[in-house]
């Protein structure tokens, strides 16, 4: 068995500056502690030592870059650098293709962007794709949930959902090779884009187990994030 990682991080989005103008593909080059996001997460799973390579998919115009990235932090026998698609499930689908993997072998994805996943978490995904066959990190709701209805004058509740049965879905997500090539095979073919690779692996009625999260993994996508991190990261080495 083997463990393939394929990091999607070539959308682009514009929730990062107040202004509303800076790609969200671009967080991936912004620095924590004077380290590019990317790198902490590349790092993350390269100290896993079951992680046979890592998958970046990025824009065409960002694979010199991102190659020079991974050479400059030695992260080059693990890491390889292809193109994505225009949607993370492209990228994500794109990344499958490329594997040499067999049906057991182990696929997880994750956000570029969640770059503090530590390795132990990484490694008790792998453990759960391993048993169950699908898995997802997610963080239990703190929150009192409501679901709503909406409408022209704003959201109606209409029922509180107990927050035992809810989780924050988190990553990395994963399958074994051979049940997510077939979930992406079919959503590709029913043009179905899911919200996630849990969402396309519950389409094609697979069990996705969860495993714990952790509040420190979470995605950058605002300014004070990276402040967040950088605090988070500090702890860790005080």
């Amino acid at each position: 068995m083997r463990v393939f990682v394929i990091l999607p991080a070539a959308g682009i989005g514009t929730r990062m500056s107040s202004g509303g103008s800076t790609p969200v593909a671009a967080k991936q080059f912004l620095a924590i502690a004077g380290v590019p996001v990317l790198v902490h997460t590349l790092r993350a799973f390269a100290a896993v030592a079951s992680v046979a390579s890592v998958l970046v998919a990025v824009r065409a115009t960002e694979i010199d870059r991102v190659q020079a990235l991974v050479a400059e932090y030695g992260l080059d026998g693990k890491v390889e650098v292809v193109e994505g698609g225009a949607q993370r499930q492209d990228s994500v689908a794109n990344g499958i293709a490329l594997l040499e993997a067999e049906a057991d072998d182990i696929v997880l994805v994750h956000d570029a962007v969640r770059p503090l996943i530590d390795p132990a978490t990484i490694e008790r995904t792998i453990d759960a794709v391993e048993k169950h066959g699908a898995a997802i990190v997610g963080l239990p709701a703190v929150d009192t949930i409501k679901q709503v209805e909406r409408t022209a004058d704003g959201a109606i509740v209409t029922s509180t959902i107990p927050r035992e049965r809810v989780v924050h879905a988190q990553t990395p997500q994963g399958a074994k090779y051979g049940l997510l090539k077939k979930a992406f095979d079919e959503a590709k073919a029913d043009g179905f884009e899911g919200t996630d690779e849990a969402s396309v692996l519950e389409r094609a009625g697979i069990e996705v187990h969860v495993v714990a999260g952790s509040a420190k993994n979470f995605k950058i996508t605002q300014p004070g994030d990276l402040e967040l991190a950088e605090f988070y990261l500090g702890q860790a080495k005080a």
